[in-house]
């Protein structure tokens, strides 16, 4: 661990309620947000499990819960399953660009559908415009707005971090209507094969959560590694007994 790493300083939050697990209390570390940081220490930050919420860096801290497994896909080892295969053909006829920014009335009209319509139970509803872009903000200058469009019109923005070892996939929100293209999978999918042009070896999905359908959806990206008491280890089909 280097000099930097060592001497950052850390806070806690008090138990709050878990987002993921019904019933179940919370405890984030966050790193301090006077803290500079740079590509290099956040590179480091998510190797060690830390994820990205607009300029905050944090990982869960629970005292009785440890639910939470950082996981990342090694994309030379990827092989898309038949599923996947299907979900990349029907979405071969979009359009993606990449902008620098996602501070703009089409982007948020996106969002503002996407949150109604699919997690309205949920920490971000309502939608609310300086929640969406201090959430999705560029706050290093490593993030990429990667936009999906059919003919021109916007179907799903993906948010990516760029890293010294990889993509950090932030968020990706999408037309509700448009089921049938399965895109958020398709978003992931489609980092895979950018990390693999950028010539970096891994996509970090943020954390994996055994018992929370929302986060399931992690394990069809086969190898996946998940970190496990402080050590990258790679998981099978079923994942990995963790305790």
């Amino acid at each position: 661990m280097t000099s930097s790493l060592r001497d950052l300083k850390v806070y806690t939050t008090y138990p709050h309620r878990c987002s993921y697990l019904e019933d179940e209390e919370a405890t984030t570390l966050f790193i301090d947000p006077r803290q500079t940081v740079d590509q290099t220490l956040y590179s480091n930050l998510s190797m060690l499990g830390f994820r990205r919420s607009g300029n905050h860096i944090y990982r869960p801290h629970c005292s009785h819960c440890n639910a939470c497994i950082p996981a990342r896909v090694h994309v030379n080892d990827f092989r898309p399953n038949r599923t996947q295969r299907r979900c990349s053909k029907r979405n071969a006829d979009l359009q993606v660009s990449i902008r620098s920014s996602v501070s703009n009335d089409e982007s948020y009209a996106l969002y503002d559908r996407y949150i109604r319509a699919r997690h309205a139970d949920g920490d971000m509803y309502p939608p609310d415009r300086d929640q969406f872009e201090s959430f999705l903000n560029n706050p290093w200058d490593c993030t990429e707005y990667c936009e999906f469009r059919e003919d021109g019109r916007l179907v799903a923005v993906a948010v990516v971090d760029v890293m010294l070892d990889g993509l950090s996939a932030i968020y990706t929100f999408f037309d509700p209507d448009e089921d049938a293209r399965s895109l958020g999978r398709y978003a992931v999918l489609w980092q895979i094969e950018r990390c693999k042009t950028l010539g970096l070896p891994y996509v970090y999905l943020g954390y994996w959560i055994r018992n929370c359908d929302k986060m399931s959806y992690k394990s069809d990206y086969q190898p996946l590694e998940t970190l496990i008491n402080n050590q990258w280890q790679r998981s099978t089909e079923g994942l990995i007994e963790t305790f």
